[in-house]
């Protein structure tokens, strides 16, 4: 399959801040994440409107990360503030309310990324119990989590994770597939019965300068992975563990500034918060839409817009398509 040149790369979207997670639906209306305190919304005569909230739990307000679009147009946010993580709902009229603040008593740290599956269940990723989150950014980080909701209530579903990143079930329902993004590795846990999972499975390791963030599958099974700080997308072939470069705007010198840090244990938010890249700044999640779901959006960390590409395969349908 043949790469997708950096100029084909158009940009949407104005003003958003931090657009991490993008999310499409058939009427090509697009939601991302943003740190003004809500979600941005990119519709589809090409204007734009931003969702916020505000409430007493959050003195630092919403710092969203993940989201997720319910059937009646609320969000379930991901937040990645300092104070609270866990799940909480914005509705487009600004109110904001706790769905998943504690496990077991303990309150669940900074958040990383919610998806709902197609038996109503809400999955949760947490990186890193560490904190400042800065000092887990470790080749052997091990206290990232996956929590699960369900009718039998909230609880840890997998431990000792490194560095959990986005996640997302199979089309099939029976794997759950997530990033492990210093572990530098794509796992996936069987789903058992009660939202129970088996034992972890490495799909991929990732190589020099690859830091694995998004995730998304396609219509053919393949797994695309939005990598951060190399700026490259990568589709995985599971069958034939193939891996090919879809798209990439990687810039040498500073990935391998972050590598070397890397590896001596020094990454820190600087090697995060600054990347010379002009279109895809720090990219961090990607999305299928367009009428055929063949467009691709890809969310970033350091810019003020999303990136859009027609991209050469179709992807699988989403919980969330017809909302």
């Amino acid at each position: 399959m043949n790469p997708i040149a950096l100029s084909e790369v158009s940009l949407l979207g104005e003003g958003l801040v931090r657009p991490e997670c993008v999310l499409a639906t058939k009427t090509g209306d697009l939601y991302t994440a943003d740190w003004r305190g809500g979600v941005a919304h990119l519709k589809p005569d090409g204007t734009q409107a931003l969702y916020t909230g505000t409430t007493a739990d959050l003195p630092e307000g919403l710092r969203p990360n993940g989201i997720a679009l319910e059937p009646d147009g609320s969000f379930l946010i991901a937040n990645l503030g300092t104070e609270i993580g866990g799940i909480w709902r914005l509705t487009r009229d600004g109110q904001v309310t706790p769905i998943l603040t504690e496990i077991d008593g303990q309150l669940i740290p900074p958040s990383n990324y919610v998806v709902r599956d197609r038996e109503g269940r809400l999955w949760l990723t947490v990186s890193t119990r560490v904190k400042p989150r800065s000092l887990d950014y470790r080749l052997d980080s091990s206290t990232g989590f996956v929590a699960v909701l369900d009718e039998r209530g909230a609880r840890v579903a997998a431990d000792g994770l490194g560095f959990t990143n986005e996640c997302q079930i199979s089309p099939d329902g029976g794997w759950l597939y997530v990033n492990e993004t210093y572990g530098r590795r794509l796992s996936r846990l069987p789903i058992g019965r009660g939202a129970q999972l088996g034992t972890r499975q490495v799909v991929h390791e990732f190589g020099e300068g690859q830091f694995p963030d998004g995730l998304a599958f396609d219509a053919e099974g393949h797994i695309w992975i939005a990598g951060v700080i190399s700026n490259q997308l990568l589709r995985i072939d599971l069958e034939r563990r193939t891996v090919e470069t879809m798209l990439s705007e990687t810039d040498a010198e500073h990935v391998a500034w972050v590598e070397r840090s890397f590896l001596a244990n020094e990454l820190g938010r600087p090697h995060m918060d600054n990347n010379p890249a002009t279109k895809l700044r720090n990219l961090s999640s990607i999305a299928f839409g367009g009428h055929d779901l063949r467009t691709g959006y890809l969310g970033c960390l350091l810019g003020d817009h999303i990136a859009q590409i027609r991209l050469p395969v179709a992807g699988a349908t989403p919980v969330h398509w017809h909302y």
